[in-house]
């Protein structure tokens, strides 16, 4: 088994030197360089080229919210089923049974979102 070194790090190191020096200085040349003009239309705030119209602190529903932290939670759980689908025949039994556990507390969980109406829109 070969160790090693810490000479063998050193094109990584140079390599990641590089890359660093290249933003820095992009950075610092870009804002030297470029153009520093002030005016009342440059400096209003836009959204998509849609013009800004009231409050940025709006109220906004909970309820998008909570959809959107129940789309990850679900699809990183649907994440978890990839592996184990590729290794179906290796885990036998014992996985097959693991599995549906898994997916008891999954299904557990959605019923008592959709219990509690979250997903309800009015």
């Amino acid at each position: 088994m070969q160790v090693s070194s810490p000479q063998d790090y050193l094109p990584i190191i140079i390599q990641f030197a590089l890359a660093l020096g290249f933003v820095v200085l992009s950075m610092i040349a870009s804002h030297a360089i470029g153009p520093k003009r002030k005016a009342k239309v440059k400096d209003e705030q836009w959204e998509c080229g849609i013009e800004s119209v009231g409050d940025a602190r709006a109220p906004i529903s909970i309820k998008y919210f909570l959809v959107a932290i129940l789309f990850v939670l679900f699809d990183v759980e649907v994440i978890f089923m990839y592996p184990w689908a590729v290794n179906f025949r290796y885990l036998g039994w014992i996985g097959f049974v693991e599995m549906v556990i898994f997916m008891s507390f999954l299904l557990t969980g959605y019923f008592y979102i959709i219990k509690k109406g979250v997903l309800n829109w009015e």
